[in-house]
């Protein structure tokens, strides 16, 4: 009876002990798991960040954001590849100048988690020496058998202008425009069903063209800004261009 009793006894505290085993691993998983998803709930993208200098009278610049180099020596007409910054609501974003260090324009702008952005440095003709910071989000995939453009006016000699995509054997006065009225400082964003078109720009209710570009041949998910400035030399265009591919699929760039 003894003998049985305690044979009983034996394995009943070898079951409690494998019911306990059993029961701390699965609280330490339960635990772990927790503690992963907390991990991963406080975790916060970096943003990812360019810089596009459309100024003509910008020495070569130098531009932090939050106190981080970003980019160096920069000159006209550079479009920089993506930086990692961390994302931030107020980011402080400073351009010097290389020689001397002395700054030329400062700006806050809210960088999102997880999204692109381009920094541009333009003129912004108050001033031989007056510039301008603009940041914006970028669009970075269209629609399968369209494209996408985002106008940006920094063209204050010019001032407010109207943007036509004309099709190809189209006229301008058969064309509606994609931005009317654009005033400094302002973006408009258009996608169209892709096709050869021509670009052309006029001061907003003209219909004289001050800007016409070559044939645009879209096939098809392409994404650009286009950033309108004032001509360095001419008066006649009095605008020109900086046309930037946003696609992260580079055989989408060949404008």
């Amino acid at each position: 009876m003894n003998t049985t009793l305690n044979r009983w006894m034996g394995e009943f505290r070898q079951f409690k002990l494998g019911q306990l085993g059993l029961v701390a691993v699965a609280s330490l998983a339960l635990a772990l798991g927790l503690a992963a998803c907390q991990n991963v709930a406080g975790f916060i993208q970096p943003s990812l960040v360019r810089v596009i200098d459309a100024s003509y009278i910008a020495p070569a610049v130098n531009v932090q954001v939050e106190g981080l180099l970003l980019a160096a020596n920069l000159g006209e007409g550079t479009v920089t590849n993506y930086g990692t910054v961390p994302a931030a609501q107020s980011a402080a974003i400073k351009v010097s100048a290389v020689t001397g260090g002395a700054t030329l324009v400062s700006s806050n702008a809210t960088l999102l988690g997880g999204a692109q952005h381009s920094i541009f440095l333009t003129d912004n003709g108050a001033a031989p020496t007056s510039y301008m910071v603009t940041v914006l989000e970028d669009n970075i995939s269209a629609a399968g058998g369209h494209s996408a453009f985002r106008f940006l006016n920094q063209a204050p000699r010019t001032g407010p202008v109207d943007v036509y995509m004309i099709p190809s054997g189209t006229t301008m006065a058969n064309t509606i425009p994609v931005a009317s009225n654009l005033p400094i400082g302002a973006t408009a964003d258009t996608t169209f069903t892709s096709q050869t078109v021509t670009m052309v720009i006029t001061p907003a209710g003209a219909i004289t063209p001050q800007y016409t570009s070559k044939g645009l041949a879209l096939t098809g998910g392409e994404v650009y800004t286009v950033v309108i400035i004032d001509s360095q030399l001419t008066s006649n265009p009095p605008v020109s261009v900086v046309l930037v591919c946003d696609n992260t699929d580079l055989t989408k760039c060949a404008l």
